[in-house]
This record gives C-alpha cells, structure tokens and sequence, in this order.
C-alpha cells in the first residue's frame, strides 16, 4: 500500500485499529493507543534501545491491518565505538496486537545494548480518548509471569483485562519488559510480543498467532478471499486504477461484524474515532459499492432494520420506525451521544434506509432479503410522515431532544454548519433541503417496489407523496433572486439563503425541477464552488466560508461523488467529467487515498490540494467515492425488476480503454468494456434483461 504518514501510523482490522507516531511508538500524552472493541488496551508502547527511541527512517504498510517500521540507532555517548544498528519494527493488528522486534547489525562490529519496552494501560473508551480524557493515567501493569504482562480494571461497570506476553526470555518488571542482547557482526537478534485482550469480561483470540504465517492469519485469509471475489478494472489511467484498488483494500480494512450476527458485514465510518455504524455513513457506502458487494448492503440493511426504533426515549432520540445514526458494538459509553447505547439523532438515516433498499432491489431483483426487509421501509416512511413532522407541514425537520444529542443532524453536523449568506447560524427545527430530497427519494423508491410485486395501490399511495413533497419542495426551497435552492428552512420557516453543496445532493436524489437544473449545476461548478480539485461545501462568497472548516468550505469527496451522480442523471455530462476529473487528480497527489476531506483553497492558490489536519483515513465514503465516479461516469442504470440495463459511458479518452469485470447485476457476474469505438455489456447470461443506451 506504500508510503505512511511520517508523523501517525494508524493500523485497522475491523474494529480493532493502533493509533501511534510514525516510529511506531504510542505515546501516552497524545490520542493513541491499541483500541480493541473502544476500548483502550494498550495507552504507551514505546521501544528504546540503550534508552533511545532511535530516528525513523522508512515506514510502511504492506496491508491495513500490517506496517514495518525501520528505525536507525547509532551508538550511544558512553560507547562511542559501538556499531549503529537498524531496528525493523514489524506490527500487525487484529483482536489484539502482534509486534516482532529485529535488530540488524550490517556492520563488521558486535554490539551488545538494552532493549526495552515500556507498556501502559488504561482501559479508557474511544469517547474519552477522542475528546482528550483519560490521558497519562492507568492501571497498574503487573508481572505474573517471566516475560509477562497484566492488567486489569473496570471502567463504566465493564470488566476488562489485557496480557503483553515477551519471547525471547525477557526480564519483566510492572509496565516493563527488557531483553539484553548481543547483536554478532553481520547478524541481527528478534523477538515477537502479543497483545491479548479481554473486553467486557470475554477473553477474544488475537487474529495473529504466534508460530502462524502472516499469510495464514484471519486478516490475511479474509483478505485473499476479499480479494478473489472482488471486482478488477483495467483502465489505461494508472492513477485511476492505483485508486479503485486502494478504496476496495480500505473498504475491506473497514468491515466490521454484530458479535449477534457474525455472518453479516457491515462498513464502520473510519478510522480512527468512527469504527462503528452509522447509519447515514454506512447506508451511503453500501449504496456506492451496490455493483461490487450487494452483500454489504443487505448486511447494513438487515442490521440497522433490528436496531430501528420501537419506543420514545428524549435522551438517545428513539422513536417508533426511525433508524439509528451510530450503533457501536463495544461495550457502551456515557460519554457517547444518547448516553451510552444506540444513538438515533439523525434527519436522513431513516429515508436513506429506505433509497439503498429501493436501489438494493434495482441490483438484484426482489430478493427473499428485499421482501423481509419491507415491513422495516414502511415503519421508516411512517416515521417521515408522523415524528419526522412534528408541525406536519410535509417537510422532515430536527431539534434534538436532549442537551448531549448533535444539535445539527444532516450529514454536516457541526455546530456552524447551517448558515444564512452572511454567516448567521439558524435556529432549529430546521428541514434540510437534501433531507427532503431524500424522503422524495425514499418515497419513490417504494413505489417501485410496489409496482414490481404488483401492488398497484401502494405504488401510487408513495408516488402521490412524492410529487406533493416535490411541488412543496420547489415552492419553499426555491430562490428565484437567487436562482439556486435554499440550505434549509430554519424555526420560522425562512428559507436558510447559504449557497452550499447540500443542493447536489438535491440533483442526485431527483427532486430538482428540470427547469432549475441548469441553475444548479452551474453553481455547482462555479468558481466560488468549485476548487479545481472538487466542490466546496459552501461557497466563497458565503459569511461563513473557511477553507480550513470542517463544513463550511472544505471539500469533502463523497459530497462531490454525490454532486457528480446527479449531474450525471440530469445529463450534464461535461460538468460531471470535469468535477469527477479533479477529485480523482486530488486522490492521486493523496497517494491514491481519498481522505475524509481537505481543504477548500482554490488550485489557482496553491498547487495541490491542502490536507485537513485532523481528517480521518481511511474513512468509508472517502474511499468508495472513486466507485461512485466511475459509476457516474458509465451512467450505469440496472433495472432488474423493469427488466433493463442502461449505459451510457462518458469516461473520459484517459481512461480508455476501460474494461471492468466482476460487477454483479440481477444474480449474475457482468463485464463492461469501454474503448473509443464503443461499449459493451456482457454476462447477463439468460436473465432476459434487455441492455439499452442512456439518452
């Protein structure tokens, strides 16, 4: 996978990932740590050699669950003559921790040093750690053993244990193990350490065995299996295709499973605060990688459909067929919105749940999953219709319910996220304008599945709400001064005048009057929208812009994958290829990783694109946003239940010729070809669905 960040090297295998500085060492006065579960097991780890944590010279991770680090220690001030010995640091995570320690001596002199490894533990949860809690304290690191390590404690009422256990016969003392060693000439010493983790009072089994080939480990099988099954392009573009590969690896990274339902696979949001699933996150993810894993997103589906709502609770904002915003599958922390449990504060979820069953459906048919899942998509369309109304004026609106709950809760959910032009925060209850989208979306998502088992008073039950919801929509969101669709409506109705990307997503879910089309797409691509390496979350010319904000200016590359699947389904084609053209130049100058976002400065400022310095990576829809685009750009359209496929590709003449193999459409494994003298599909095989051309 190449290159790390020199400064943070940040490990993942489901939901156990290790957060430390680019030497590998976790230091107890910064936000990392061995998180297993949310839990912290390990708060220092640190390796000197003659008490010297050494320089670091190269850093790399061979997959995301594995990294070696090489690190250079000259001799020190009281040996002078000593020989300089490089120390490879090789860490792999899953479950727990695996670290083998190599000292290379490529010298002709012997040197004999002290290697120690200092170990602390404090059992703190993901919330405290985030928030910067927790730090520098402990528990006590004990020696039960030779060459052991253990801790024990008890934090919110959960039992937790964690063992460090040393090879190589080292002295061990409380929160130390320490080898002596002699290095021959020409030669190099080792020694492996295991991490072993007991969380909430169940012992787990480290994924990394000692004795056990890394290529035979749980990650690297799941990974190999991953790999067999997924999807291959072949594009003329390099960086293209370095991208597409890097977002499946990362993706794959990000899986994480309900200990309830280990069968069923679901994308945590990112690394390293969001492994867990959100339901907006996760449900727009699964949604982007529908023509790779229809899998994945009958596993999000299935597991979001048994934690909807069933009572009223004001403090995790439950209410009867609303979907949550963030299940975590560690044990529950107070400090985490809602108090501990499912948290449900969110304004989009709900609809979203019912959109990626619609397109589920479109991808597959009407599967036994389809039909299962449709009691949850009517109890979600109720919850949009009733609590997601409180003043019943046909638009979804939020106002949290409890002090500790997101006081925004669209996909930008930070405190200055929702301004008027000049800066101005509104007030909730405020109705997004993507939310409405997406219930005008969700609406007719379910009356295509009506139509396709037949049942024709539904169809048009969700059909007539969805062109209400549209008229009221270009009524109340439309600006004609302006010519460009309102942000949101605030606590008094007015329309909320930002100029912000939320409209994009207004273009991809359908809700956009033809004839007001143009007028977005053209804000979209705008200078004071777009940067030159994707669209700007608010524009420049708003009070609130800031390049360096979190929403209100940045780029974000799911919100432009967004942005370009509904440019592309109004057909502005030329506007899509332009908009996709920049991210993917952006994800190239990232070595290929899309971040979480990046700054919103203008390329005519600065030659590449600006990190944002806190920006998770790999973070999910980041990474299934080059799907997304490719997607887009093939104007990909499957109808299973319609009995169609349609196609139009627009890929730009770099990227040909294209050829993507492995795509799954009505139960079947396709092949789409794309050259500069035409497309193709193939592998249909005797599904009867006709392949048409897109307008």
């Amino acid at each position: 996978m190449g290159p790390i960040d020199r400064d943070t090297l940040t490990l993942l295998d489901g939901s156990t990932f290790c957060v430390s500085d680019g030497s590998g060492d976790v230091l107890a006065d910064r936000a990392h740590g061995l998180f297993v579960r949310d839990i912290r097991m390990v708060s220092r780890w640190a390796v000197l050699v003659d008490g010297h944590p050494g320089q670091p010279v190269h850093a790399a991770t061979e997959e995301p669950f594995e990294a070696t680090v090489l690190v250079h220690v000259p001799p020190t001030d009281h040996d002078p003559g000593a020989s300089a010995v490089l120390l490879v640091r090789r860490r792999v995570v899953g479950e727990g921790m695996r670290e083998e320690l190599r000292l290379r001596n490529d010298t002709g002199r012997l040197r004999r040093c002290t290697v120690t490894l200092e170990v602390g533990v404090d059992f703190a949860d993901v919330f405290a750690v985030k928030a910067g809690h927790d730090r520098g304290g402990g528990e006590a690191v004990t020696v039960p053993g030779d060459g052991v390590l253990v801790a024990d404690g008890v934090r919110h009422g959960r039992e937790h244990a964690v063992e460090v256990c040393g090879e190589g016969a080292p002295t061990a003392r409380p929160g130390v193990l320490e080898w002596q060693v002699e290095v021959p000439a020409r030669g190099e010493w080792s020694a492996g350490v295991t991490v072993r983790a007991v969380v909430d009072g169940r012992r787990l089994v480290p994924a990394h065995a000692r004795g056990v080939g890394e290529e035979h480990s749980i990650p690297a099988r799941a990974l190999r299996a991953r790999e067999r099954g997924a999807p291959r392009v072949e594009t003329a573009d390099r960086d293209l295709a370095a991208t597409l590969t890097r977002g499946v690896e990362d993706l794959g990274a990000l899986r994480i499973f309900d200990p309830a339902h280990p069968e069923r696979a679901v994308l945590a949001a990112g690394a390293p605060w969001y492994m867990a699933l959100f339901g907006r996150d996760s449900l727009l993810t699964a949604l982007m990688l529908l023509p790779l894993d229809p899998g994945l997103a009958v596993g999000t589906l299935r597991t979001l459909a048994d934690h909807q709502g069933r009572r009223v609770d004001p403090v995790s904002e439950e209410q009867p067929g609303r979907i949550p915003h963030e299940i975590r599958f560690g044990p529950p922390s107070p400090l985490a919105p809602g108090g501990g449990g499912d948290y449900y504060g969110t304004a989009d979820a709900t609809a979203l749940f019912v959109v990626v069953l619609g397109e589920l459906a479109r991808w597959t048919g009407i599967t036994p999953d389809v039909e299962a899942l449709l009691p949850h998509a009517d109890r979600a369309l109720a919850w949009i219709a009733g609590d997601g109304d409180p003043d019943g004026d046909g638009f979804v609106e939020y106002r949290r319910s409890s002090p500790e709950g997101l006081l925004h809760q669209g996909w930008k959910d930070s405190e200055d996220a929702v301004c008027f032009a000049d800066g101005t925060p509104a007030k909730p209850p405020i109705a997004l304008a993507e939310v409405q989208a997406y219930g005008y979306a969700a609406n007719c998502a379910r009356a295509r599945l009506a139509d396709a088992l037949g049942d024709g008073a539904t169809a048009r039950e969700h059909r007539d709400r969805a062109y209400a919801l549209r008229r009221a929509f270009r009524e109340r969101f439309w600006l004609p001064e302006r010519r460009c669709l309102a942000l949101a409506l605030d606590a008094d109705e007015r329309p909320v005048d930002g100029l912000a990307s939320n409209m994009g997503h207004c273009l991809w879910a359908g809700i956009v009057e033809s004839d007001h089309a143009r007028a977005v797409a053209d804000h979209l691509l705008s200078p004071a929208m777009f940067s030159g390496w994707g669209i700007r979350t608010l524009a420049t010319t708003m009070g609130a812009y800031d390049p360096m904000s979190y929403h209100n200016g940045s780029v974000w590359p799911h919100d432009t994958a967004l942005c370009v699947a509904g440019l592309a389904r109004y057909g502005f084609v030329a506007e899509a290829r332009r908009a996709a053209g920049a991210l993917l130049e952006a994800a190239a100058v990232f070595g290929h990783r899309l971040p979480e976002l990046f700054c919103g400065f203008g390329r005519d400022e600065f030659a590449s694109p600006v990190p944002y310095p806190t920006s998770c990576s790999p973070q999910a829809w980041a990474a299934a946003a080059p799907l997304s685009l490719v997607r887009s750009l093939l104007r990909l359209d499957p109808d299973v239940p319609g009995g169609t496929v349609r196609c139009g590709p627009a890929l730009p003449e770099a990227h040909l010729p294209f050829l993507a193999r492995g795509l799954r459409i009505g139960g079947q494994v396709v092949e789409i070809a794309v050259d500069e003298a035409g497309w193709s599909i193939s592998g249909l095989g005797d599904t009867g669905l006709v392949v048409a051309p897109r307008p």
